[in-house]
């Protein structure tokens, strides 16, 4: 697969990825390198990475706990702590190898130890290749709720080893499978027909279906960095999406669900408001709804529930002056950003998700 330039990084992939990342290395004038990883990806990923890694440089290892409740500042705290406990400088070099939150967060570490050093992402589940590990975004949660803490900054390079989905469970892959389908439905109404079409979800199957997630996104972020217009469109789905992904992270009543989990509820509510604002037909909806909950099936939301959830609203990061913005669909491949949404039909949004 051809690499993906962006403004001011690429995207490498497969074997290439490597001699690209060796190549940069040996360029480079580093001090040393960190190697940030959870404890999956410790095990199943780094022998691999490192086997691949041509460089005399010093490197460390640097482990998290995984899971989205320790993408917190508390975790950032103890990395920081490890780089200057291990004498990392400004001219230190930190490799991300793990899912969203190990990209996010080690983006996050990297841009704000010692004002900034460099650092590359190299994601190993379905979720960080097409969505997390490209783009810029870093940061953490705040409590529970997503993404509060972060900096837009850009990686030296993003390097996609497709072998690693090997080692994914099935609700890992399905979780990533939700941000490809956004791509196609908010950009490119083939790419999600194709998408809908797939009948196995393994990386022989998926490789050239990520390459094209990674260049919708890509082109998008290209067009707009900073998030100020046609960036939004990417959070089609994410403004209830993530409201879900928090309450249900901090309720032990629900069960705990994965990021693409909450996203196609979210895509599915979503939809129903797009067909109230935005033009978004019936029959399109309804193929958005059966296929989504063909995959996801269904949570369960009592009234207590969607009030809380309507509650945590408030927090998305695309809202200003008190007003929370969706991005919508006028149809499967179109998206309209800043649409502002009464709170009525929100609760029938719940009731369509719920039928």
């Amino acid at each position: 697969m051809k690499s993906i330039p962006s403004t001011s990084y690429s995207v490498h992939f497969n074997e290439h990825c490597y001699k690209e990342l060796n190549a940069y290395l040996e360029a480079s004038n580093f001090s040393k390198i960190f190697i940030l990883v959870d404890e999956n990806t410790h095990t199943h990923c780094l022998p691999k990475f490192l086997s691949n890694i041509d460089s005399d440089l010093a490197l460390e290892i640097i482990e998290m706990e995984a899971g989205e409740v320790h993408k917190t500042l508390e975790t950032c705290h103890q990395i920081w702590q490890s780089l200057s406990d291990l004498d990392g400088d400004r001219k230190s070099l930190i490799i991300n190898l793990g899912g969203g939150v190990v990209t996010d967060l080690g983006g996050f570490v990297a841009s704000t130890f010692k004002r900034g050093v460099r650092f590359i992402n190299v994601p190993t589940s379905l979720l960080s290749m097409v969505d997390a590990s490209v783009g810029g975004k870093t940061g953490v949660d705040l409590g529970t709720i997503k993404n509060q803490i972060g900096v837009i900054n850009f990686s030296d390079m993003v390097l996609v080893d497709v072998s690693f989905l090997e080692t994914l469970p099935a609700e890992e892959m399905r979780s990533g499978l939700a941000e490809m389908l956004k791509h196609g439905l908010i950009k490119d109404a083939n790419y999600w027909s194709r998408l809908c079409k797939l009948k196995t979800l393994n990386s022989s199957d998926l490789g050239g279906l990520i390459h094209e997630s990674i260049v919708i996104k890509n082109e998008v972020v290209k067009r707009d960095p900073n998030e100020q217009g046609e960036r939004k469109q990417l959070n089609f789905g994410h403004t209830l999406g993530h409201a879900i992904e928090s309450y249900c992270l901090d309720n032990e009543a629900m069960q705990t669900l994965l990021h693409g989990e909450a996203i196609a509820a979210g895509m599915i509510m979503e939809g129903y408001l797009s067909v109230k604002t935005c033009g978004l037909s019936e029959r399109e909806l309804n193929e958005i709804k059966n296929t989504f909950k063909s995959i996801y099936g269904s949570v369960d939301f009592t009234e207590n529930d969607k009030s809380s959830i309507i509650e945590l609203l408030k927090y998305d990061k695309k809202n200003s002056h008190g007003q929370v913005k969706y991005a919508l669909l006028e149809s499967i491949g179109s998206c309209k950003v800043d649409i502002l949404v009464d709170d009525e039909l929100i609760h029938e949004a719940f009731s369509f998700y719920a039928q």
